[in-house]
């Protein structure tokens, strides 16, 4: 290595007292000393390390100075470990300048050992196959210790000089050595969602990074990317080698954990499919949620999955679900999934938002699938968890006529005349709207009338003359008049609440 790389190193932060225009010079190792004669001990190239102890004097400087000029060394790097109030004498440097010696001034908080390490490390990997068996004692090191996520990816940015994360398929961060903020983080899920093919990248404010997929063979959604800082050279060997083993061991991590999820998604089904039999006994179905994790009378929601099409929904479920609680069961029974999530009751509407939320960030990797989810809250989760799941297979069912991709419904909407509108078929609410809206659409088009808007306001007012033909700038007895010609059109009487109710029905489902 070169000094000037010595220098330009941040986290050494070395200041550069003597020697500017040898910063070329060539490292081959490091030595640390605080002999006043070390030169016995040289053989040229070194970055000698001292802490000055030889010195009480000026002379002292300049007899150490000559026995490392004479050893033909790369530089000194001199300071005071700990000691702020201290600086390099003036004598040590203009001895080291009257030499032809660099100098440089090691700050008081940067210990030895860390400059030791950084140049051993370097001149390691510069000789010939040193890096790569570096590398592969690291590697297999790893692999022995079982090492997490995190270390593999500290490994990694040792390796190529790059931060990287590792992400769920949410923006969820499992590990890394890069701080993302949360938006990026989900900037760059969606990215790896939709991405064809990977690796591909994405420009983020702080720079471009490069996704790849961890584990390749599983369904995006269900699985982890890594992001690297930066764009990657696929043609580098000394990039895309270790990139490809440590993607492998992360693909290995995902494994076990997958594993261990498949072990509690089978006691889970049990689970559920207890707390959904109307023989089970309260306390079998307490004695169960406490082996999962839940205290008999502690609130939770219950959340319940279908999908049409190869998604599958208990990795949808497990992933909304990570990102909310610490304390969830996500498991799949006949055909559909169920998460149970301990959450506050008092802010369950909140929870049915991040469910909506979560749900529709992950639409990209649905690959085309159809997903109905229905959400429901129990204040005791054993007394309540069977009413619970009930009440969410309701919604889900219902929600399911909604349009759109996903469908998200909370419990609070079966009081809502809307969800209930949501499952007339399509054919029904065609031949409803017809005939009953028909002639107006008909007469409007060919008379330039407003009549279905003047309907509109009238039925949003509550069938007030005066507000509605405030709202519509009319005087009324023209309101009067678009109204009686409106209830011959469609054979109703608005001033009755039957007629009124018929038109409202009409509208909405038009």
């Amino acid at each position: 290595m070169r000094l000037r790389a010595l220098l330009d190193a941040p986290d050494l932060r070395l200041r550069l007292l003597t020697g500017g225009s040898q910063l070329d010079r060539a490292v081959r190792w490091v030595y640390t000393t605080d002999l006043p004669d070390p030169r016995r001990y040289l053989t040229g190239g070194e970055l000698v390390l001292t802490g000055m102890l030889w010195r009480h004097g000026p002379a002292d400087s300049a007899a150490f100075v000559a026995a490392l000029a004479e050893g033909g060394i790369a530089a000194l790097a001199a300071g005071y470990a700990d000691d702020e109030t201290q600086a390099v004498p003036d004598d040590l440097v203009q001895e080291c300048r009257r030499r032809g010696v660099v100098l440089f001034e090691v700050p008081p908080d940067v210990s030895f050992a860390t400059v030791t390490e950084r140049v051993v490390r370097a001149v390691t990997e510069e000789r010939p196959g040193g890096a790569e068996q570096r590398w592969r004692d690291r590697l297999h090191t790893l692999v022995a210790t079982g090492a997490g996520p995190d270390d593999m990816c500290r490994l990694l940015t040792d390796r190529i000089g790059a931060d990287c994360v590792v992400l769920s398929a949410a923006g969820r961060r499992v590990a890394g050595t890069g701080l993302l903020p949360a938006d990026d983080r989900r900037r760059l899920a969606r990215r790896y969602l939709s991405a064809e093919p990977l690796p591909a990248t994405e420009r983020l404010p702080a720079g471009r990074y490069t996704l790849l997929a961890i584990s390749p063979r599983q369904p995006r959604i269900a699985g982890w990317c890594l992001a690297v800082a930066g764009d990657l050279d696929a043609d580098d060997p000394g990039v895309r080698g270790p990139v490809g083993e440590v993607c492998t061991l992360l693909a290995l991590e995902w494994s076990r954990q997958e594993e261990a999820r498949q072990v509690a998604d089978r006691q889970g089904a049990q689970l559920v499919r207890l707390a959904g039999s109307d023989s089970a006994a309260p306390a079998d179905v307490a004695s169960r949620l406490q082996v999962a994790g839940f205290a008999p009378d502690e609130p939770i929601a219950v959340v319940v999955a279908a999908a049409t099409g190869a998604t599958p929904p208990t990795a949808l479920l497990g992933e909304i679900c990570a990102g909310r609680s610490d304390r969830s069961l996500v498991t799949g029974v006949d055909g559909e999934s169920v998460a149970i999530v301990a959450t506050d009751i008092d802010r369950f509407g909140e929870f049915v938002e991040y469910v909506r939320a979560q749900a529709e960030a992950l639409r990209p990797g649905l690959s085309g699938s159809r997903v109905g989810i229905g959400v429901a809250a129990a204040p005791a989760c054993a007394a309540g968890l069977h009413g619970a799941l009930e009440e969410a297979r309701a919604v889900r069912r219902l929600g399911e006529h909604r349009p759109g991709q996903v469908r998200v419904a909370g419990s609070g909407e079966l009081t809502s005349h809307g969800l209930l509108l949501a499952t007339v078929p399509d054919e029904l609410r065609r031949s409803y709207t017809d005939r009953l809206l028909g002639p107006l659409v008909g007469y409007d088009a060919a008379h330039r009338t407003d009549l279905l808007a003047t309907l509109e306001a009238f039925l949003d007012c509550d069938g007030s003359w005066t507000r509605c033909a405030a709202r519509l700038h009319l005087h009324v007895n023209t309101l009067r008049y678009r109204i009686g010609r409106i209830e011959r059109l469609t054979g109703r009487d608005l001033s009755t609440f039957p007629g009124r109710v018929d038109l409202y029905l009409a509208l909405k489902l038009a």
